[in-house]
């Protein structure tokens, strides 16, 4: 009985010995904690779209990453992204959050199914990009769609009487054709949008600009023709992004930590319960996408990868 006691003791003080040690013989300086932070779905001001599902706005990505920011035991952050873009004034935003927290904290970009557009827009100025092989990335571009209901107005009978103060106010209303004038106005400000894109992908990535505009041709890549193509900087998951993330913050060992992402809110709910009201007073899907259409604002320039 003694000589198992005995035993066990000892096997219980080598098991303490195997976890104290290595903390021991690790200098302080060399331990911290990386963050994974979860951001999925179309980049947008506002949850407001019954069919938007999950959203990222710059309010959930700066409450994130200040979070983070404030965690003294945080020593870098890894942003787990997946997104198709979105609205370009809310991209902007995240972006330049991003930069101003990478300035404190190594901020590591881990690509999801889909980063591409806006997605990758935000992503372009991060410390380091990791994509997964099959990650669908870049499209960089602009695109903006009006959409012309001339036709199906006049086939249901309806007139619109507009009153404007201004040559050009009404012409995103999509009640008519735009003029020849109006579409150049059009095209000038997405081309400014588009030139944006292409200074921020080379700033971030450190390429020329004649560079980056082969590349802005609205084209998808995989994460491999990206990684060739200098659009991220190495292949792998999350485990990847968050070795990656040590290396920059000079440590050896991590406790990593995963924010939870944000509970369903009332205003989602009410998306979802506007959608089956529709459907119960009889509109088809059709009917329900066409009026999605025409209460939202898709007219504006756009950093979206459209599938």
């Amino acid at each position: 009985m003694k000589k198992r006691a005995i035993v066990i003791s000892l096997g219980i003080l080598a098991l303490l010995a195997a976890i104290i040690i290595p903390t021991i013989l690790i200098p302080r300086s060399a331990v911290g904690k990386i963050v994974v932070i979860p951001i999925s779905g179309t980049i947008t001001i506002a949850d407001s779209s019954m069919f938007l599902g999950s959203t990222i706005t710059p309010d959930l990505v700066s409450d994130y990453l200040t979070r983070a920011e404030k965690d003294k035991a945080v020593k870098a952050i890894v942003l787990r992204i997946e997104s198709p873009g979105g609205e370009i004034a809310p991209c902007q935003e995240i972006l330049w959050e991003i930069e101003r927290v990478k300035e404190t904290k190594p901020i590591v970009v881990s690509m999801g199914g889909t980063v591409a557009s806006g997605g990758y827009y935000i992503s372009a100025k991060a410390s380091k990009i990791v994509a997964l092989p099959t990650t669908m990335t870049g499209s960089i571009g602009v695109i903006s769609q009006v959409i012309n209901v001339e036709g199906l107005l006049e086939k249901l009978g309806i007139q619109i009487e507009t009153f404007k103060g201004g040559k050009y106010k009404g012409m995103y209303s999509g009640f008519r054709e735009m003029t020849p004038e109006e579409k150049k106005i059009m095209q000038e400000m997405v081309d400014e949008y588009y030139e944006l894109f292409v200074d921020v992908v080379a700033e971030g990535r450190g390429l020329s600009k004649d560079e980056v505009r082969n590349l802005a041709t609205g084209q998808i890549y995989t994460g491999t023709e990206a990684k060739e193509l200098g659009l991220v900087d190495a292949l792998g998951g999350l485990d990847t992004a968050t070795e990656l993330a040590m290396e920059l913050a000079g440590i050896e060992a991590a406790i990593v930590e995963y924010y939870q992402p944000p509970k369903i809110t009332l205003l989602s709910l009410l998306g979802f319960a506007n959608a089956i009201q529709a459907r119960i007073a009889g509109l088809s899907a059709q009917d329900i996408i066409l009026l999605e259409i025409l209460s939202h604002n898709y007219r504006q320039p756009l950093f979206l990868y459209q599938s």
